[in-house]
């Protein structure tokens, strides 16, 4: 099977045969010739592909309405000073737009930072949101490792002063909730918090004004062997190297509610201010996890940093363990989808905004549509199940010539019923034809109307797969079509 990503081809040498078409047709013009590509880090997205994302936008939003959340939209591209000095060292990621003499401009690098400015600018102190749009990073693209340049971004927050961990702990919910609904395979959600992060580096002997950076450097743990990043933090960041080794001995624990326990019993730790509060925090988190019945999804992961500078509290990020189904690139070399879904807690963003309203806390959570969506349509392609692209409940076929009329006169009614129909736009099409064009979009019924259905006022109705036919008279044919929907159709 294979699931084909859009990405950069290896170099290899091969003898040029000649121009393709597209080629040669712009040389015979004595145009500048030019290969028809996407942009490095974008991929097109066909008809049957497109189906499988939006059935997967529809049942993440289902989820996020059964919260309670409203949604919004935001520009693609904001001023670039909203952007800047917000994401840390993955600033550097954000793409820049050419100066027209205006405003300095950036295309958006998240969701997050473009919904607190709204929040900020608006003066909103309490919003519970969902939002779904593109945003984009000046990365080296790398399809292998699901790593574009244009993606869709899938948010859940909730802006407001609440009691410590209620709305956290409903984030983590969401994630289990959309991640068990889109059928992907098993995962773990794994959670850490940023003061218990802090106080660890505190505790290891990492000085105040690195904490961020050499955060950042635990982030690549998830694809990173320790050594690298140990290696990164001494020979880069300039870390002593008996700091780093303390610091290697707490990113391999992992484990449940235990897990807090232990780390209390750690006095360098219990007596840290920042980890005794982080601490406190995630044994009230495990609580209202077995409240939520997501315990069994949730992995307490010192080494989950999560890289951007905004956030202060709970840290939380869905992992695949395993994939159900082969994933390869259009190089058949297998793909590493990596994280899935990520969130956490910000509460000094919106303050950075307007620094007179710095009490709007927040916590959200995001879902990596494009690496979920590369992991269903591999899984439909190993399946051998085929997805259709249209929703076509009927197509009205004739069976004889001269009855185009007939046709067009029956899906205007079908229409006005609202039943999803289509028709040959021959006039005079081969009956073989239409029933065809049936099989191969999977429309599951098919209206035959010849000369004498017509006399008699009725219709042949068909069952496509099956190939079983039935009369059924014109003035009942909206409802006996209407009553066999599926629940869904309706």
């Amino acid at each position: 099977m294979a699931c084909v990503m859009n990405g950069d081809k290896p170099k290899t040498k091969s003898k040029k045969k000649g121009p393709t078409s597209s080629e040669a047709e712009h040389e015979a013009d004595g145009q500048h010739k030019f290969v028809l590509k996407t942009a490095k880090g974008t991929r097109d997205y066909g008809p049957v592909q497109m189906a499988v994302k939006e059935k997967s936008f529809s049942k993440i939003i289902k989820c996020f309405k059964r919260h309670g959340a409203e949604t919004i939209d935001t520009p693609v591209f904001e001023l670039k000073e909203t952007l800047t000095g917000k994401y840390g060292e993955d600033s550097k990621l954000i793409f820049d737009l050419a100066d027209q003499g205006g405003e300095i401009l950036s295309l958006r690098y998240d969701l997050t930072v473009p919904f607190a400015r709204y929040l900020a600018m608006n003066k909103i102190s309490n919003f519970k949101r969902y939002q779904i749009g593109k945003v984009y990073r000046r990365d080296n693209p790398s399809m292998s490792k699901g790593r574009y340049r244009e993606f869709y971004q899938c948010d859940f927050d909730i802006a407001g002063q609440y009691n410590d961990m209620v709305p956290d702990v409903e984030c983590v919910r969401i994630m289990k909730e959309i991640l068990n609904e889109l059928d992907i395979g098993d995962y773990v959600i794994k959670v850490n918090h940023r003061q218990i992060l802090d106080g660890m580096f505190d505790v290891c002997g990492v000085p105040a004004d690195k904490f961020r950076t050499i955060c950042s450097s635990v982030d690549k743990l998830d694809k990173t062997p320790w050594e690298e990043v140990r290696t990164e933090m001494i020979n880069e960041k300039h870390l002593d190297e008996a700091v780093a080794d303390r610091i290697g001995e707490f990113v391999k624990k992992h484990g449940g509610p235990e897990l807090v326990d232990e780390l209390f019993k750690n006095d360098s730790l219990s007596q840290n201010k920042f980890a005794a509060q982080g601490l406190e925090s995630m044994k009230l988190f495990f609580t209202y996890c077995e409240l939520y019945d997501v315990l069994d999804k949730v992995s307490f992961d010192l080494s989950l940093a999560r890289g951007l500078d905004y956030y202060t509290g709970i840290i939380f990020e869905g992992v695949l363990k395993g994939q159900p189904v082969d994933v390869v690139d259009e190089n058949n070399e297998p793909i590493s989808i990596g994280s899935i879904a990520g969130g956490g807690r910000y509460d000094n963003l919106v303050g950075m905004f307007d620094p007179k309203n710095k009490t709007v806390p927040c916590v959200g959570m995001s879902i990596g549509i494009e690496r979920i969506f590369a992991l269903m349509e591999a899984k439909l392609q190993a399946n051998g199940k085929k997805l259709r692209s249209t929703e076509t409940e009927v197509y009205v076929a004739t069976a004889q010539k001269k009855l185009a009329h007939h046709r067009m006169k029956l899906c205007r009614e079908l229409w006005d019923a609202g039943i999803k129909a289509e028709q040959s736009y021959k006039l005079n099409p081969k009956l073989l034809d239409q029933l065809q064009y049936c099989e191969a979009r999977g429309i599951p019924l098919a209206i035959i109307i010849g000369e004498s259905e017509v006399q008699r006022a009725v219709v042949k109705l068909r069952n496509v797969e099956t190939r079983e036919e039935s009369e059924v008279s014109q003035s009942e044919l909206i409802n006996f079509i209407k009553e066999r929907r599926a629940p869904e159709e309706e």
